[in-house]
């Protein structure tokens, strides 16, 4: 058990300091983009992204998208945001979509378009299965009919708060009338 924990602990060192690292130089690049070197923020980024890192790739399809710091080039935004949407992030999935719809930097395509924008949706339908998700479901469903009875029942004591009132109103205007008839049989 003792030699399973130390192998754990031994492989799970070098994912965390590479995560630190990648940390490390997410924040460089961005310092340097924020002070203006473009060009030395992407050279971090593009490595991390051709590693397949989806972040970098986002990163450097947003730096085409809108020109920030190089000139604008959405055939290039589009191509950082395909490696990174392929990677399942949901952001670069959606502005690809969009950019199919719009045809910028890609050919125009409804298709392509909606695919990459249902993309996440499609990829995670398998959670409406799950049995915690039906319970969800059921829970979301009994919430809305207590909520939707609470409504009726309160709207049907306001009804019948005002028929009471008019019928009420109408007795007392029917007393008078039957004791007026009374007082009048009683005159002949």
């Amino acid at each position: 058990m003792k030699k399973i924990l130390m192998l754990c602990l031994a492989l799970a060192l070098p994912t965390a300091a590479h995560a630190e690292g990648t940390r490390a130089q997410f924040a460089a690049a961005a310092n340097l983009l924020r002070a203006g070197d473009a060009a030395g923020a992407m050279a971090i980024w593009k490595p991390l992204a051709q590693a397949g890192d989806a972040n970098a790739a986002f990163n450097l399809g947003v730096v085409f998208h809108h020109g920030d710091g190089v000139a604008v080039d959405k055939a290039e935004a589009a191509r950082w945001y395909r490696v990174a949407a392929e990677l399942g992030d949901r952001e670069s999935q959606s502005r690809l979509g969009a950019m199919y719809l719009n045809g910028e930097g890609v050919a125009r395509s409804e298709e392509a378009g909606w695919r990459w924008i249902n993309e996440h949706r499609v990829a995670h339908l398998h959670h409406h299965h799950h049995a915690h998700m039906l319970a969800w479901r059921e829970q979301a469903a009994q919430l809305v009919w207590a909520s939707d009875m609470r409504e009726k029942i309160a709207a049907g004591r306001e009804s019948s708060a005002r028929i009471l009132a008019d019928l009420q109103r109408r007795a007392a205007g029917n007393t008078r009338l039957a004791g007026d008839t009374a007082t009048l049989a009683r005159a002949n």
